[in-house]
């Protein structure tokens, strides 16, 4: 098993902000990869406060949806932060999903794969005024975006893909195993020894995913209509406390890593072998959320040695 760290999500949320700059901090001394600031809560900023903080650290965003503001102000901010930084920040961008849309009173908005091209190009074609971009990394599930991703991006990124569905993914386009082209994959992760308990803790947190169509269509594709069906089943009698429990324990492990640490570090490294170059872990815990699932994993790399 390789000593290689991954990289780690960690939200800005309310209340906590500075303590994560401190979190963040400690990823770097701990010698992991990188800090991918998620879509939570103030994204742009947070990636800029660790930047500023940090000095050796790949800081991204995963991800800032693109419907949150123009292209040229947000090649504008990149640029920016791409600077300061000597090419430390990745730039994470995504179609994100209606609810997140509807928080923020987004309306009118396009066909994704094609409004992703023209954002793209509008955010390289300001180049010139706002100075160089750092990569940018498109979201992806579905081939289409992938595809694109491929064309126009720098990287690509998953969040909840199956990983042998995101390994047939890669396998079919050489470029992406391309030094230049990034693969990162955000992972929701919980150790502890008790694996069920642990998988509930990402029932709770994936059933709120499943709610979304383009989600649903994209699990069903890569194999697992009957969980879709049920979850469907589920909402449409209005039963959403029952979709929790038609998530099975292998549409969990496909997505997810769940368990004592030697299951977790077995997770991790199918994932590089998957094709994954940055493996995201998203920490979460039985007890404690993001701080406990964070010092979990530290335990867990300080254990290894």
């Amino acid at each position: 098993m390789g000593s290689r760290k991954p990289a780690l999500a960690i939200a800005a949320l309310p209340g906590r902000r500075a303590r994560m700059i401190e979190y963040a901090k400690e990823v770097e001394q701990r010698g992991f990869e990188g800090v991918f600031v998620t879509s939570v809560s103030a994204c742009l900023p947070f990636c800029q406060a660790v930047l500023q903080e940090t000095s050796r650290i790949t800081v991204g965003s995963s991800i800032q949806p693109i419907y949150f503001q123009s292209a040229r102000l947000l090649a504008d901010n990149a640029a920016f932060m791409h600077e300061i930084s000597n090419g430390r920040f990745r730039l994470g961008i995504g179609i994100s999903h209606a609810p997140a849309l509807d928080r923020y009173g987004v309306k009118n908005t396009g066909r994704p794969v094609s409004d992703m091209r023209d954002y793209v190009a509008e955010m390289r074609s300001a180049e010139n005024e706002v100075g160089p971009l750092p990569p940018i990394v498109l979201a992806t599930l579905r081939d289409r975006m992938l595809d694109l991703a491929c064309e126009v991006g720098d990287g690509c990124v998953w969040a909840n893909g199956p990983r042998e569905t995101v390994k047939k993914q890669l396998a079919a386009r050489p470029k992406t195993s391309e030094d230049a082209f990034s693969t990162a994959a955000m992972v929701p992760t919980v150790i502890d020894d008790d694996v069920d308990a642990a998988r509930n803790v990402h029932r709770k947190t994936l059933s709120r995913y499943v709610l979304l169509p383009n989600y649903r269509n994209y699990w069903k594709a890569a194999g697992f209509e009957q969980e879709m069906a049920d979850v469907e089943a589920a909402i449409a009698a209005k039963d959403l406390d029952r979709i929790p429990s038609v998530l099975t324990d292998e549409w969990l492990d496909s997505t997810t890593l769940s368990g004592p640490e030697s299951r977790v570090m077995e997770g991790i490294e199918a994932w590089y072998d998957a094709g994954i170059k940055t493996p995201i872990i998203v920490p979460s815990a039985i007890k404690g959320g993001q701080t406990a699932g964070i010092v979990s994993i530290f335990d867990m790399y300080d254990r290894k040695g």
